[in-house]
């Protein structure tokens, strides 16, 4: 059975950027997604389409296909009070915000100085580019419910 649409999925991966260093991994067939959900980003779903199970294959993802370029806009410098005065703050510490109008996002702390906080509300992968090494291990219909919920659901269902 083809990947396609409403197919799910199930990997064995390892991400890596250009450097080499190891990002992510899932080597025990546990990652499963509901393909053209857009539950993965779109350079390894596209990839993907197609394949089947037992297929092997190593896709490289630019950041426009993956989690964005890194927007500067979205790096600012925050005063020392917008953080509660008892909490120790250091790079790369990560903090729930919300925007203006209301949405939430997570930001993380680029630097801390005498001036204030500098804030990056990028994606940590924005920017990166990502090189998976993939193996299709299942494909399988999506049950009804899935495909109306969106997301693959676990052997006993899924209960929101």
């Amino acid at each position: 059975m083809q990947i396609e649409k409403h197919r799910v999925v199930t990997l064995t991966y390892t991400l890596k950027d250009n450097d080499d260093n190891i990002i992510d991994k899932s080597d025990d067939g546990s990652f499963c997604y509901l393909h053209g959900a857009g539950n993965i980003i779109s350079g390894l779903e596209n990839a993907l389409t197609g394949k089947i199970a037992g297929d092997e294959l190593s896709v490289a993802v630019s950041p426009e296909e993956a989690y964005g370029v890194h927007d500067a806009e979205k790096t600012q410098k925050v005063p020392r009070d917008m953080f509660p005065p008892e909490q120790e703050i250091e790079p790369g510490m990560q903090f729930h915000a919300q925007s203006p109008e209301g949405q939430p996002f997570v930001v993380t702390i680029a630097s801390v100085d005498e001036d204030g906080i500098l804030v990056d509300g990028n994606h940590p992968l924005a920017g990166v580019h990502l090189n998976f090494d993939v193996k299709v291990m299942e494909v399988r219909e999506a049950s009804s419910e899935e495909i109306e919920h969106g997301h693959v659901h676990g052997p006993d269902g899924h209960h929101h």
